[in-house]
């Protein structure tokens, strides 16, 4: 039997190998952002269950892959509408949301506000400030869940 000092050792290099894959299909998730999200193959590419790599990412970044995605997708959603004026479906299209009802419905969730009023508050906003101070992503904090 082995020393309960190598036992946790073990564990604790288990972990950060759980840590890296968990990191690589984060980003994996990045490089992919408009593409549909199939949990099974990423934990497949990533060597682990499903549920596990759920897990093991909700730990890692607070949300299960499926919720980051969708987090990313509306913080991206966010940037497109600061910066010009796109239709819901050109939206939905330019973001990768399955239809423009769950963009609408997850922005308003995660914005406290449909895209359309985003924009228009976006807009008067941003009237007579410089591009860069205009483009600064203080919303997205927001959607994250801090302070802005």
């Amino acid at each position: 039997m082995c020393p309960p000092a190598w036992r946790q050792a073990m564990i604790a290099a288990q972990r950060l190998l759980d840590l890296a894959q968990v990191r690589r299909v984060r980003d994996r998730i990045e490089r992919d952002l408009t593409r549909p999200l199939d949990v099974e193959a990423l934990a497949r590419e990533a060597g682990m269950a499903p549920g596990l790599l759920a897990s093991r990412f909700a730990d890692a970044y607070g949300h299960s892959p499926y919720a980051y995605l969708t987090v990313r997708r509306i913080e991206r959603a966010m940037a497109l509408l600061r910066h010009g004026d796109h239709s819901p479906a050109g939206l939905c299209l330019a973001v990768g949301c399955p239809s423009t009802a769950v963009l609408v419905t997850r922005f308003t969730e995660l914005a406290g506000m449909t895209p359309e009023a985003y924009r228009r508050r976006a807009a008067a906003g941003s009237a007579g400030l410089p591009r860069c101070v205009a483009a600064a992503p203080a919303s997205a904090q927001a959607v994250r869940g801090r302070p802005a």
